[in-house]
C-alpha cells in the first residue's frame, strides 16, 4: 500500500466551497492525493460526495476554493492549458456513460480523435491494447448492450484510459454489480494501480471494496459540510473516537442519539 508521507502530492484541493444557489454543500474543504495512491471519497447518502467529483474533474465550478491536478489549477485554467490538464485525466461516470449506438471500439475512438491527431488505424488499435488491458479483448465490435453489467463497468474504464491518463477517477464501480463481479472490478482497479502507476480517486460507500482497494479514504459529513475523518479505512474502523465513523466502518446501525447528532 502507498504511504502518503512519502510522495508528492498530484491532486490538492485547497478551501474548497461548494453550493447550489443558497444551499451549501461542501465547506473549506482541503485535501491532497500522491501519486499513485487509490484515495476514496466516501460518506452517507448526500454528503456531497458525487459533487465533489464533479468539481475535481472540472464540470462545476465552486463557490470558493482552488483544486490543483499536477500542478494546475483546474479551476482558473481556460482553453488549451484546460485542455491540457484534462488529458492527464480519466472519468468512469457511475452508468458507464457508453454511448450506446456505438461499439466498444468507436467510444475508444471517439474519445482520442477529440484530444489527438491520430489516423483511424492508431486509434483502433490503441482501442483494442485498452480493451485488452481491462480483460476485453476480441469485444471491440460489440455494442454496450450486449455486455454485462460487470463488462460494461471495463469498457468505460478502457474508455478512460484511452489518453493514457495520470488519474482515473470512478464514480460508485460497483453500484448494481453483484459481490463476485465487484471483487473482480476491485482487482482490476489495484492491478492498473500497480502495473501502470495510475492514481486513483474513487467515489464509493461499498464497505468491502473501500477495504480491498483503498491506500486512504476522507469521509465527507452532511451536517457539518466537510471532513469528518481521514486515514486508512481499517485504522478507522478500529480506532476513531468518532462513533459515527466507528459505525460507518463496521457497519452498524446508528442508536438513535448518534442519529440525532448526525441529523438523522
Amino acid at each position: 500500500m502507498t504511504s502518503a508521507s512519502d510522495k508528492e502530492a498530484i491532486i490538492q484541493v485547497d478551501s474548497l466551497t461548494v453550493a447550489y444557489d443558497d444551499f451549501v454543500v461542501l465547506r473549506d474543504v482541503s485535501f491532497e492525493v500522491t501519486r499513485g495512491e487509490i484515495f476514496v471519497i466516501l460518506g452517507g447518502s448526500g454528503c456531497g460526495k458525487s459533487t465533489l467529483l464533479k468539481h475535481m474533474i472540472g464540470l462545476q465550478s465552486p463557490v470558493q476554493g482552488r483544486i490543483f491536478i499536477d500542478g494546475a489549477d483546474i479551476v482558473t485554467a481556460r482553453g488549451a492549458n484546460r485542455r491540457a490538464i484534462l488529458r492527464k485525466i480519466g472519468v468512469m461516470y457511475q452508468q458507464g456513460a457508453l454511448f450506446g449506438s456505438m461499439t466498444l471500439m468507436e467510444n475508444i475512438q471517439l474519445v482520442l480523435a477529440e484530444f489527438t491527431d491520430l489516423p483511424p488505424e492508431a486509434t483502433r488499435e490503441i482501442a483494442r491494447m485498452k480493451l485488452k488491458v481491462v480483460g476485453l479483448e476480441d469485444t471491440e465490435d460489440k455494442m454496450p448492450a450486449e455486455l454485462s453489467g460487470g463488462m460494461r463497468k471495463r469498457a468505460a474504464i478502457a474508455r478512460a484510459m484511452a489518453l493514457d491518463p495520470m488519474i482515473l477517477f470512478l464514480d460508485e464501480p460497483s453500484a448494481g454489480l453483484d459481490p463476485v463481479t465487484s471483487a473482480q472490478l476491485d482487482e482490476l482497479v489495484i492491478k492498473l494501480s500497480r502495473i501502470l502507476q495510475i492514481t486513483f480517486v474513487i467515489v464509493t460507500h461499498e464497505l468491502p471494496s473501500i477495504y480491498a482497494v483503498a491506500d486512504r479514504v476522507v469521509m465527507l459529513d452532511k451536517e457539518t459540510k466537510g471532513i469528518v475523518a481521514t486515514g486508512k479505512p481499517d485504522e478507522l474502523r478500529d480506532r476513531s473516537d468518532n462513533l459515527f465513523v466507528k459505525q460507518f466502518f463496521n457497519r452498524q446501525a446508528q442508536t438513535p442519539a448518534a442519529q440525532s447528532a448526525n441529523g438523522g
